[in-house]
């Protein structure tokens, strides 16, 4: 198969699972509705796709990490894990096929909710989740990767825990490097962004954060940038869930730094049950972080203490020494962030647009997923290219393009280059598809939100039947940015989809925005490459 081209619905798998639609996709693969015509059932289907423009070393590491994917879901025998069918080799990749959920993730229902998934639901949501962890520790798995994105809601009720990429399996050596962090950041636990060992109070944590995102519609960690969302789930408290009930001290309990801190998995159980049936768990309060009393309100030797009632413990660390541990803190990230190299980047910030806050919509075996507007300004969304890696390898067929004007990218061979109102195309047929570079030395917006704001409102009334799929806020290279997908019809009726990726190279500018637009009856092999073009700009600066 020539990877420039991508893979197209249709493609028969080890001569039994035909490709259909895509179900959902993300910086690290794309998952498949697919045809079992061996059993004649659907199934879905995960394609690592993080693996072809990077190094060998590094596509040797994630295709062992997506063999442990499927090891590590087959230990596991719940209602509550996604089954792990068959793991098939194709184009020298791993491809994993698995139970078909028909259903949205919890990621997609907070998103289509604004948020208000209400407290009783996701408390039971919470215990099927609980469930399966328990499973999985029980045959010797953790996780590693909770977060609502790999949560499915299947139609009928159930809720099934998917993707174990990343799990540590009991027993087996480990395939992570020295120095390198994986998993979305703002549902990793404090231990690990440390770099200390994980253990089942680390999914546990992962699981009070999942909790929060699913009542409040929010991350409660996510910050603008990697470095300062680790530096927050380390050294910042969360704001108490205002949506919560019964479910906050749940919430706040599974949330406390130290996992010797938390409930274990017997007394999360008890407490979701009491959350579900719309009573506050007491048990909770004993897990509560310390608050302080004042002596104004111990006078009299009568407390009227904040909710929950608990009593006063230590005083806060003097600030020299708060300093010395947030320094501390911002140098473990920043060796965890460095010290995995090239590698590290589609792991460390992979998912991309997942509106609940993390979300990887490349590996989730479910359907029914029905993108929509987020006009959410605050959450940020990294892409497959966020990380800051360059590709190193060539793939087939492409090669690096140095425009005259300073930049370059890789792109396949045969395309043409033109220029057209200061703006920069490379077509490989005449104008069909095409990839658009354009940048403003000094923008006259403060950022790339505002900017595309602005665009949308005028080409929202020029463009015939135009409908937003995406615009937030994000990071690429670790800029602030944004992107913003749509799509409308011809006057002739043809059907057009467009992505448009805006950052800020440095405050005030230069601001550039790389574009790409082609037919919608092809846009996942147009997504494709635009994603491969990404991970390969280098601005002039970078030359």
């Amino acid at each position: 198969m020539d990877r420039s081209q991508g893979t197209e619905a249709g493609l028969l798998l080890a001569g039994r699972y035909r490709l259909g639609d895509v179900l959902g996709r993300g910086g690290m693969g794309k998952v498949w509705r697919a045809h079992d015509e061996v059993l004649h059932r659907t199934v879905a289907v995960k394609e690592l796709t993080a693996g072809l423009y990077v190094a060998e070393s590094d596509r040797i590491v994630l295709h062992q990490r997506t063999q442990k994917e499927a090891r590590a879901a087959a230990r596991i025998t719940h209602p509550g894990v996604v089954t792990v069918h068959d793991v098939v080799e194709y184009d020298n990749r791993p491809w994993i096929v698995m139970q078909y959920v028909d259903g949205p993730s919890l990621a997609d229902r907070a998103k289509e909710s604004g948020g208000e998934i209400e407290a009783r639901e996701a408390a039971r949501i919470g215990l099927h989740v609980l469930g399966a962890l328990r499973a999985a520790h029980g045959a010797g798995v953790l996780h590693r990767d909770v977060k609502p994105g790999n949560v499915l809601l299947a139609r009928d009720g159930r809720v099934l825990l998917t993707d174990f990429g990343i799990a540590a399996i009991e027993g087996d050596s480990t395939i992570t490097r020295t120095g390198e962090l994986v998993g979305s950041i703002d549902y990793l636990a404090p231990e690990r962004v440390r770099g200390g060992d994980p253990g089942p109070a680390s999914d546990l944590w992962s699981l009070g954060a999942t909790l929060y995102t699913a009542v409040e519609g929010r991350s409660p960690f996510r910050r603008t940038s990697p470095i300062s969302t680790m530096q927050a789930v380390v050294t910042e408290e969360p704001p108490p869930p205002g949506r919560a009930g019964a479910l906050a001290p749940v919430i706040t309990a599974l949330l406390r730094k130290e996992p010797a801190d938390r409930p274990s998995a017997a007394e999360t159980e008890r407490m979701l049950l009491e959350a579900m049936e719309g009573r506050s768990p007491r048990a909770a309060q004993a897990f509560v972080p310390t608050q302080q009393v004042s002596e104004e309100i111990l006078r009299g030797g009568t407390a009227v203490l904040p909710h929950p009632v608990v009593q006063p413990g230590p005083p806060p660390a003097p600030a020299p020494r708060r300093s010395r541990w947030r320094t501390r803190v911002l140098v473990i990230v920043l060796a965890a962030v460095l010290g995995g190299g090239a590698g590290i980047a589609a792991m460390l910030y992979a998912h991309r647009s997942d509106a609940a806050g993390s979300g990887d919509g490349g590996t989730a075996a479910h359907g029914g997923r029905t993108p929509g507007p987020d006009t959410s300004k605050t959450k940020p969304t990294p892409t497959p290219s966020s990380s800051g890696t360059v590709t190193r390898d060539v793939p087939d067929g492409w090669r690096r393009v140095v425009d005259p004007s300073g930049f370059s990218v890789l792109l396949p061979e045969g395309w043409t280059r033109k220029v057209t109102d200061n703006n920069i195309d490379y077509s490989p047929d005449g104008g069909v598809h095409y990839f658009r570079v354009s940048s403003d030395p000094a923008p006259d917006f403060d950022n790339s939100y505002d900017h595309m704001t602005g665009l949308e409102k005028t080409l929202s009334t020029r463009l015939p039947e135009y409908r937003r799929v995406e615009l937030n806020t994000n990071l690429y290279r670790d800029h602030p940015g944004s992107i913003w997908e749509f799509t409308w019809t011809e006057k002739d009726g043809e059907a057009r989809h467009a992505i448009d990726q805006m950052y800020f190279e440095k405050d005030g500018g230069p601001e550039y925005a790389l574009y790409m637009t082609g037919p919608a009856d092809d846009w996942d092999e147009t997504r494709d490459r635009f994603n491969a073009i990404l991970r390969s700009w280098r601005p002039p600066a970078e030359q």
